[in-house]
Formats: C-alpha cells, structure tokens, sequence
C-alpha cells in the first residue's frame, strides 16, 4: 500500500581508484549524503585484486554500517554502494543490493536505481528457461541478463550494452566486475546518474551530484541517456551506441521533491527548479494572505519562491522532528495521522491569527495533509490557502516511483474543491501540467504519473510486489 508520501527509489554509488584505498568508509559517507532516495537498506561492495566481499542489511547506512562493520571491510580499488526503496520486490534482506553473483567468467556485483517496465515478461522467460531466482527485485532479472551475455561476449561492457537492447524501462546501474567499474544510463535517462573525481585521483559514480561534493569530489557532468562509462586501469572508456535513440524522459518528480536541493540534474539545479515551482503557484494560483510557509523539507524551496513572487513575507511555521526519518510510516492507516504530531508541529508564534499560505510538494491521499492543515488551525491560523507544487496524481508510476495504484490517490476521486473541502483548507491549487517545462526549461522529461502519457509500454501486471504473490494467486 503506498504510504501518504510518494516514496524515493534507491541511491547508487561506485567508487574506482587507481590504488588500494580504504573505499568502504569513502562509500559510508557517499551513501549518507544519498539516504534521502532509500531507508529500508544499505549495502556496501568491495573488490580487492578480484576478490568481492560485501555487507548489506535492512535499515538506514548508520545503523547497517557500524564501526566494527565497517573495519572489518577489506581496502580495495573498486566499491560499489547502495541505499534502498522497494518499488519492485518486499523489503527484506533479500533483496538488499548490491546483488553479487558468481559465474563462469568471474563475479559481477551491481546496484540499481529505477524500475524495469517490462520485467514480468522477462522473468517469466527467464524462469521458462530454468533461471532460478533468490530475490523478488527487478535488479536480479537485469543482473540474470548480463551475466547470460558475458558468458557470449568477450567483455562485461558488451554484455551490459547488449542488455540494453533487452531491459525497458529506468534504470541507473553501477556494476563492478573483478576489474573494472561501470556505470549505464537508460536511453530515457529517466534517473539521474552522474560521475566525479576525488583529489586522490579516484573517481566516483552517484546518483545525485550532492554525493560527489559530500566527499570532497569534483563534480565532472551527467550520464547522458542511453550512455555507458567504463573506468579500469586503462581509464575511462565512451560507450554511445544507445545515446540518442529514444526522447529524453528524465524523470519531473526528482526535481520537485526526490532529489536532495544542493543536487544539479543534467544542468538543472534542484533548488532553482523548486523556487520556480513556487513562483509559478504564486502567478498561476494567487491567495491573499499574511504569510508563507513549506512544509519540511521538499516544499520549503517552493514556499520561498512563492514568497518571493508575490511579496508577502515567507515564515517558519511548522517544526520538523529531524530524528525521525523520511519514510517514517505507521503501520496501519489509522494511526498515520496521529503520528504527524510526532514529524511536525506548528509554530503558534508565526500563524497565530493570520492568513496562511500552505506550500506543500505533493498530495497523496490527504490523510497527512489533512492533519497538517489541523496543526495549523490549531496553532490559530485565520484561513489556510494550500499550494502543491506538482499537480495532482492521477496515474500510476513504472519508472520507479512508488505510485502503483489509483485506488488510494485522492485527486482520482475528488475534484479539487472536494479535496479542499476534505483536508479543511479555505482553497487549493496544484501546479499546473502545462507549466513542468518552466520548472526545467525544456519539454525533456516523464510526467506520467500526472498526465497519463507514458513513454514505454505499459506492463500487464502492475503491482510492485508481483513478485512476491505466488503463481496460482494471478
């Protein structure tokens, strides 16, 4: 069941350095800065002269990656690092990445970020042709179609290309064989996948820019769709064979709420996307009121930026917990709302008696929206005028993003009078769908989970546990 908040996907990280180095706690701090897109899991690989140890486990990097794991993780000259959301597969040890597999031709660690569009027909082939899975994510069908490659091709990178004339869908992978490291971009660039270099001469591979800045690296540029980088000993080799076959769908959402603010995506910084965001809700869907203010932490840009449009003054009115992290779900739906309280409250001092702009990223089912809007008036707002800088979901997500249904999507079943009547604000407006493009300056990106226009085939069996439901419950 999709939770009140849309859910990241993961965060990948790869590290290549030209001599043993102690990889593990460079990888640590990588994935810290990356917690952000997953909090169920974390893994760290590392490949020492050929020899792949590994540690991952359920829960966040701190606790997954103790000092007395992390010294007992070997120096090595590769690593490979992820976080993780499940939107294909449970979240249990299991499916943790990276996934490490053994085969003819030597060992392959990977870590994936995305979601394959087509993935239950092809396991269901690779199941047909005796394939025996151990996981229920889609990562072990992409590493399950490498490896079947590489053992016809003559080197990794090949068998990585020729997958992707295979896999559909988003995918940002960081793959590590016994000597080489490799990142690849989906032609539709749906997720972001960037590279850097550290003083040291190492050079790192992440999904958000912030990871390469956080430990002291150089940002050098974006992945472009469809692009393979290869580093080993010799340097960086160019794949492009799958550049420019497919139109750019980078994915809208990572701008307005997935992607860390301090973080560029293909030239775009996230922080200037999300002010425009702001901007565009203060000239499109005005209030008369007394204040501006976001909730923590994704609508704080755009409150700033609707502050800043229409001159009236941006303040602090609600507080968040920090130590409570962004995936924090209660287990049952009658208890969500009452936990708010413990993510958030109001500050009396700003909102007591006064007209109030609400700036939120998003609206799921309302629950949380709702009881926001409660704390407020509570906190003796006079009117609550809530913006969302996105428009309304309407439409599942098969690229990654964990909106795998209709059912519980509030805008499906409500105009937006009735959703503003329903979460007790005095008015809403959404950003509007014609207006995404300003937010990036160009028409290259996915915006299907709001318009219905989606840029691959649409899978028959949609739910993102499919895997974990038995054949004779179809």
């Amino acid at each position: 069941m999709m939770t009140e908040k849309i859910h990241e996907e993961c965060g990948v990280f790869g590290l290549f350095s030209p001599e043993r180095a102690d990889l593990a706690s460079q990888t640590y701090y990588g994935l810290y800065s990356l917690q952000h897109r997953g909090q169920e899991s974390a893994g760290i690989a590392i490949c020492d002269d050929g020899v792949i140890t590994y540690h991952k486990d359920t829960g966040l990097v701190a606790d997954v990656f103790t000092k007395p794991v992390l010294e007992t993780m070997p120096h090595g000259n590769m690593a490979v690092g992820h976080v993780r959301y499940s939107t294909t597969g449970g979240n249990d040890r299991r499916n943790c990445q990276p996934i490490v597999v053994n085969h003819q031709k030597g060992r392959m660690a990977i870590a994936h970020n995305g979601n394959l569009s087509n993935a239950a027909k092809l396991r269901s082939e690779l199941e047909l042709s005796g394939a025996i899975f151990h996981t229920t994510s889609d990562t072990e069908i992409i590493a399950y179609i490498i490896t079947r490659m590489r053992l016809k091709l003559s080197s990794i990178e090949d068998a990585v290309s020729a997958a992707m004339d295979v896999i559909e869908g988003a995918y940002s992978l960081v793959i590590m064989s016994p000597t080489k490291l490799i990142a690849a971009r989906d032609p539709h660039g749906f997720r972001p996948l960037c590279y850097g270099k550290l003083p040291g001469g190492e050079y790192v591979i992440a999904s958000e820019s912030c990871a390469v800045t956080a430990i002291g690296g150089e940002f050098i540029r974006d992945l472009e769709p469809g692009e393979i980088l290869v580093f080993s000993r010799d340097g960086i080799t160019q794949r492009r064979e799958h550049c420019g076959k497919k139109p750019r769908k980078a994915c809208i959402f990572e701008y307005i709420y997935f992607a860390r603010p301090d973080s560029y995506i293909d030239g775009v910084s996230v922080h200037s996307a999300r002010l425009r965001a702001g901007e565009i809700l203060a000239e499109k869907c005005p209030a008369d009121a007394d204040v501006v203010i976001g909730v923590p932490d994704s609508g704080l840009d755009a409150a700033l930026g609707f502050s800043q449009a229409s001159g009236i003054p941006y303040g602090i009115g609600l507080i968040k917990n920090k130590y409570i992290g962004r995936t924090f779900i209660a287990p049952e739906q009658k208890n969500r709302s009452d936990k708010v309280m413990i993510k958030l409250s109001a500050l009396r001092e700003t909102v007591q008696g006064k007209r109030i702009v609400l700036v939120d990223d998003s609206i799921v089912r309302g629950t949380t929206s709702k009881r926001i809007v409660s704390l407020l008036r509570e906190a003796g707002a006079k009117e609550i005028h809530f913006r969302v800088s996105a428009p309304p979901f309407l439409h599942p997500c098969y690229y990654g993003t964990d909106i795998d249904s209709c059912e519980n999507l509030i805008a499906c079943h409500h105009t937006t009078e009735e959703t503003a009547a329903l979460i007790g604000a005095d008015s809403l407006g959404y950003l509007p769908v014609s207006e995404l493009h300003r937010l990036i300056g160009s028409e290259g990106f996915c915006d299907a989970c709001f318009s219905g226009e989606y840029p691959t085939e649409i899978p028959e069996f949609q739910h993102k546990d499919k895997f974990e439901i038995k054949i004779s419950d179809r």
